[in-house]
C-alpha cells in the first residue's frame, strides 16, 4: 500500500501527487490518495481511471476523503502536463429511487439491475447533485446493500445521499443507514421541486 497525503493541496497538486506514485510503481500495488474536497476526488477518479485504475472512493469525516486505486503497474502511457483542475462534474440532477429492484417481472433481476444502475451513475461525466432514497429505496443504503461501495464512492465525489427517516423507521432500519444521512418529506418534496432534472430507474 502506498499512501498519498494531499490533505490541504490545492488543484493540480493531488493529481500531479498521485501520478508521480501511479509512474514509480513496479508491479502490481495499492494506491490510497488522502484529500480534503470532493473535487480533488473527481479529478484524481478521472485521472487514475483513464490510467487504467480500479478507482474506488470514500468519505471518511468532514473534509476529509479517501480514494483507493488498484494499479497492476505503471500505467503505459502517461499524458504530460495535462494535470488540469476539471470543474465541479455535479449539475442540478436528482435521481430518485423508490424501491430496491429496477422496473416490474422478475424481482431477483430487479436487484440485479438496480445495482448496475447505481454503477452507472458512478461512471457519467456529469454526476447528479441528489440522490434520494424512500420506501423500498430505503434499503439500498443500509448495511447489507449490494451497492454501498458506489455510493460511498459517489457521496465522496460530492453527490448527496438521502434517504427517508420514515421509511428506515418503517423498516427497523434507522441505525443500520451506512452512506449519506437521513431526511424528511418535505426535505425530498423540496429537493425535487427544486431539480434542473429527475431521473427515476
Amino acid at each position: 500500500m502506498i499512501t498519498v497525503n494531499a490533505m490541504g493541496d490545492n488543484c493540480p497538486i493531488p493529481v500531479i501527487k498521485t501520478k508521480k506514485a501511479m509512474q514509480a510503481l513496479t508491479g502490481p500495488e495499492t494506491i490510497e490518495v488522502l484529500v480534503d474536497n470532493e473535487i480533488a476526488v473527481q479529478n484524481v477518479t478521472k485521472m487514475a481511471e483513464s490510467s487504467g485504475g480500479a478507482v474506488k472512493s470514500e468519505k471518511i469525516a468532514d473534509k476529509e476523503y479517501k480514494v483507493t486505486i488498484q494499479m497492476n503497474g505503471a500505467p503505459e502511457t502517461v499524458s504530460e502536463g495535462e494535470e488540469t483542475c476539471m470543474p465541479d462534474a455535479r449539475d442540478n440532477t436528482v435521481v430518485v429511487i423508490n424501491s430496491d429492484r429496477m422496473g416490474s417481472g422478475n424481482d431477483e433481476l430487479g436487484k440485479v439491475l438496480i445495482k448496475g444502475f447505481i454503477f452507472a451513475i458512478t461512471q457519467l461525466d456529469t454526476l447528479p447533485k441528489t440522490m434520494l432514497f424512500y420506501n423500498g429505496g430505503a434499503t439500498l443504503t443500509t448495511e447489507g446493500s449490494d451497492s454501498l461501495e458506489d455510493l460511498k464512492s459517489l457521496e465522496a465525489q460530492g453527490v448527496q445521499i438521502l434517504t427517508c427517516g420514515t421509511c428506515l423507521d418503517y423498516y427497523g432500519l434507522k441505525e443500520k443507514l451506512v452512506v449519506g444521512t437521513v431526511t424528511n418529506m418535505y426535505s425530498i418534496v423540496e429537493t425535487m421541486a427544486g431539480a434542473g432534472k429527475i431521473i427515476r430507474p
